[in-house]
């Protein structure tokens, strides 16, 4: 029995051809990708195309195309083995965070995948990619998806969507799971680490709130710490701060946080190096984030962080505290005994 894949194209560089008049990138008729690609059609899967009517380049991509693509899903899941979203690189490890949240318990798998160069380049890195992720989004062994979490392949590496980030804007080898190991490889032969899967523990649900009062906020040496208080509309604030979560040791620091805090935001605290995490208490300087409450983030994403506090804040499915949720791994987000 072949297994039935949906395909959808959200648009970016993967979805474009050079126009050899001009120079430029253009849009193509994805429906016609089997054209393009006449490989697809010696799969051993059924491919079903859903374009989006307009392409959208990822850094257009947010929580209106989030929830777009995640009921898009929901509503074709009975009807589909798997999906492949086909998605700009810039934004896509925002968009597969996103989607591990909203997309509950999943049973199916749901790959993201795109490309450096567009397929229709001598050189390009979207056939490989795409053809690599519809055998991911079809691989099955006794009637069972292989894959139940979203995941990103890119450059014969498959990782958890809410542990990737794009760490190269010039390499084909774009993304990186610093935190967490690779789920799959591909090679001569198509491999999986079934040690580091994610399973679920219920049926499919749909959760597609995401509340945009998030403020994401990089400290920098030098900068106006008190700057913080002026942005009246933030509801939580993911602070990036040095190292293993230093911040400067200075009163301005400590009555900006305290501030903030009474008047209920919620401060969640990553790191600005890409591999590790925040341990509160190991150096003086972040004793303060334990005085005012603030939550550890440990070994999170920029990229994670914001889009699952987009979802728990004040997320009416839930009946616990923002913090006791965030410090909780919700879909393997998070090391909970980092």
């Amino acid at each position: 029995m072949k297994r039935k894949v949906l395909l959808i194209y959200t648009g970016g560089t993967i979805g474009m051809e050079k126009n050899y008049k001009t120079g430029s990138l253009v849009p193509f008729d994805f429906s016609s990708v089997f054209k393009r690609i006449p490989e697809m059609n010696l799969l051993e899967c059924e491919v079903s195309v859903y374009p989006f009517k307009k392409p959208v380049d990822s850094s257009d991509m947010g929580p209106a195309q989030w929830r777009m693509i995640a009921t898009w899903i929901y509503k074709n899941y009975k009807n589909y083995d798997g999906f492949l979203i086909l998605h700009g690189t810039d934004t896509m490890s925002y968009t597969a965070s996103a989607l591990s949240f909203m997309l509950r318990n999943l049973g199916k798998p749901v790959i993201l995948t795109g490309s450096q160069l567009p397929i229709g380049d001598l050189r390009t890195d979207a056939k490989e990619n795409l053809l690599t992720s519809l055998y991911y989004a079809s691989l099955y062994e006794n009637d069972q998806a292989v894959i139940q979490e979203v995941a990103v392949y890119f450059e014969y590496k498959l990782l958890r969507g809410n542990r990737s980030l794009k760490y190269s804007a010039e390499f084909f080898d774009a993304y990186q799971s610093p935190n967490y190991p690779i789920i799959g490889q591909s090679g001569v032969h198509l491999n999986v680490d079934k040690n580091v899967l994610w399973r679920p523990n219920g049926e499919v649900e749909l959760d597609d709130y995401l509340n945009e009062n998030v403020l994401f906020w990089r400290i920098f040496p030098g900068m106006n710490f008190e700057s913080l208080l002026e942005i009246k509309t933030a509801e939580a604030i993911i602070l990036q701060v040095f190292g293993s979560g230093t911040i400067f040791n200075n009163e301005t620091t400590q009555n900006v946080l305290k501030e903030l805090r009474n008047r209920g935001v919620e401060i969640v605290v990553i790191s600005q190096c890409i591999s590790g995490g925040v341990h509160f208490g190991k150096y003086i300087n972040s004793d303060i984030f334990t005085r005012i409450d603030a939550i550890s983030g440990k070994d999170m994403t920029a990229e994670s962080a914001i889009t699952k506090a987009m979802h728990l804040l004040k997320n009416p499915r839930y009946n616990k505290s923002f913090s006791e949720l965030f410090s909780k791994s919700i879909c393997g987000e998070i090391t909970e005994d980092f």
